[in-house]
């Protein structure tokens, strides 16, 4: 997981933070062992900006991937910060409840489930 870790804080450096000054990066390795990253990147219009997590997945899934092993998290603040709700359902709908999700907390990590993190996801079932 460090090196998951690591990823997620290097590619902090790239994210587009002019409003929050709250640089997030994310790194979400598939099962194949290929690791994708993604940055925030904020708008003047708050709900067009895109967030980490959704930009590593974005990528992913553009690649053709759509199984997925371990995501990390990490801020500049090394705060701990987890998936906002709707990365967690975007996360949901690639990744089983086993899904590591490592946050970012400078010396140490916390480490969760996705099913921790969002129990009772809407799921595909629920929709037919």
């Amino acid at each position: 997981m460090d090196e998951l870790i690591e990823s997620a804080r290097e590619v902090q450096e790239r994210a587009h933070v002019p409003y929050s000054d709250y640089p997030v990066g994310a790194a979400l390795r598939t099962a194949d062992g290929t690791v994708y990253v993604g940055c925030n990147i904020e708008n003047a219009n708050y709900s067009n900006s895109l967030h980490a997590e959704e930009v590593a997945i974005a990528e992913a899934v553009k690649e053709g991937h759509r199984e997925f092993d371990a995501l990390a998290v990490s801020s500049a603040r090394r705060d701990g910060v987890t998936p906002c709700g709707m990365c967690r359902q975007t996360l949901a709908e690639f990744c089983d409840d086993d899904l590591p999700v490592v946050c970012d907390e400078g010396d140490e990590v916390a480490e969760y489930s996705l099913g921790e993190l969002l129990p009772n996801t809407i799921t595909e079932e629920m929709l037919e």
